[in-house]
């Protein structure tokens, strides 16, 4: 009798457990799914102002880098990320237990930052992008870091010189805009600024450093202008001026597979 007790105990005990441990499954297929979960952003980004502004719901978890934000995501500590589009696709492409969401969301375009007032530099960096798209050099940048087969092809640094230094100000964990591959910093961005720098007659030098801190570098003296996946944004516009659009981008999900 003891025994027979005993045994039932013990099963009811496992179901228990076994009921308690079993988590449930989260299913995410678009935006509007994201209410009431755990979403992972780079903070400072447009996404992670997306999630403030348009889940207010959401348990908002910031990271340096979408990289970091994988990480978590793979782990479970979150249930989401929403972050751009082909860096997104960079780390799906890395992470073969990852996805991303049939749904794009909040377009927006990409420009580069420099000082409030800096027009001298700002005209330099509106001529080299309106050159660049009419020459083919944009469109050279675009199939070597955008191809359609998804082999990127790293195109020869530009070789810039002169009397002054212009200071580039990035945050390389962003591919394939701007990313380290060995010791350097590469990317689309890395090589539309040395174009930059050579219009402007100067050479480059480019600053590695935490996106959240961009703008206020740049409004130090620290750099002297940011080329990072910045979106343009009526806030941003505040603080600093930005070039002509070069690129537009959209949101996206990562979740689990």
């Amino acid at each position: 009798m003891k025994k027979a007790l005993c045994a039932v105990l013990t099963a009811a005990m496992l179901i228990a457990v076994t009921g308690c441990s079993k988590k449930e499954k989260v299913v995410i297929n678009s935006a509007a799914d994201l209410n009431g979960k755990k979403i992972g952003c780079q903070a400072g980004t447009t996404g992670e102002l997306y999630i403030q502004e348009n889940i207010p719901d959401a348990d908002v978890k910031s990271f340096k880098t979408g990289i970091d934000a994988s990480l978590a995501l793979k782990n479970g500590s979150i249930d989401a990320i929403v972050l751009d589009e082909l860096p997104a696709k960079e780390i799906v492409k890395r992470n073969s237990d990852l996805e991303i969401v049939n749904d794009k969301f909040a377009t927006e375009e990409y420009a580069i930052a420099v000082r409030k007032g800096d027009s001298e530099l700002l005209s330099s960096i509106n001529s080299t992008i309106t050159a660049m798209k009419s020459d083919g050099r944009y469109e050279a940048l675009v199939n070597a870091f955008m191809p359609i087969d998804g082999n990127i092809a790293v195109p020869s640094a530009i070789a810039t010189s002169g009397s002054k230094t212009v200071k580039m100000g990035t945050n390389a964990s962003f591919p394939p805009f701007e990313y380290t591959e060995g010791a350097d910093p590469i990317g689309f961005d890395i090589t539309m600024s040395q174009y930059i720098a050579k219009d402007y007659g100067a050479k480059l030098q480019v600053i590695d450093m935490n996106f959240d801190g961009l703008i206020a570098a740049l409004q130090s003296g620290a750099i002297d202008f940011i080329a990072a996946g910045m979106t343009a944004t009526d806030e941003r516009r505040k603080n600093v001026d930005f070039s002509e659009p070069y690129f537009v981008s959209n949101q996206v999900i990562i979740i689990r597979k």
